[in-house]
């Protein structure tokens, strides 16, 4: 066992804190943060492991860092530097702006969608009945037709951006 530590912990530390360095500059410019963000997350998990063999093999030395007293500092701004995120948690908007418009148009009726998307509320009314989903007024909201639906009312909403199919366009008397 302490030779796989000797051998492996350093590399898989570098590795995976590559992975978890580009999985995380994705996420915070907002790059495909489907992608990113189970990767990010379960990778720097991951980490941990080999972090601790690092230690392991590495023990004297971080003492003696201990010892000398340059290891204090830097683990002092560190801690500084994640106070005001700790103070800040759960304080802001949440999530990116995109993410805001989302939810927000999730909330809003067909009727209220309508000039956002060039379409009138009856149009929109049709196509979501054409793709099978239970929406019955345009008065509904995105959100209420995806619970009677029984989907989320994100695919409801971004199925009303997606081009219309061409048995769409015959069951909203579109030609």
């Amino acid at each position: 066992m302490g030779n796989f530590m000797h051998r492996y912990g350093t590399p898989l530390t570098a590795g995976l804190f590559l992975v978890s360095t580009v999985s995380g500059v994705a996420l915070f410019f907002h790059w495909a943060p489907r992608t990113f963000h189970a990767m990010h997350e379960w990778l720097s998990l991951l980490l941990l492991a080999p972090f601790a063999l690092h230690l392991w093999k590495n023990w004297k030395p971080l003492l003696a860092y201990a010892r000398r007293k340059t290891l204090l500092i830097p683990l002092l701004l560190c801690v500084i530097g994640a106070v005001p995120f700790a103070l800040t948690a759960g304080k802001g908007r949440g999530g990116s702006p995109s993410s805001q418009t989302v939810a927000l148009m999730t909330r809003a009726s067909l009727a209220e969608l309508a000039p956002m998307l060039g379409a009138t509320p009856r149009v929109l009314l049709q196509q979501l009945q054409a793709r099978g989903y239970k929406a019955t007024s345009v008065d509904q909201t995105i959100t209420a037709i995806a619970a009677a639906s029984s989907v989320r009312a994100t695919e409801v909403l971004y199925s009303m951006t997606a081009p219309a199919s061409a048995s769409d366009s015959k069951a909203s008397g579109r030609n």
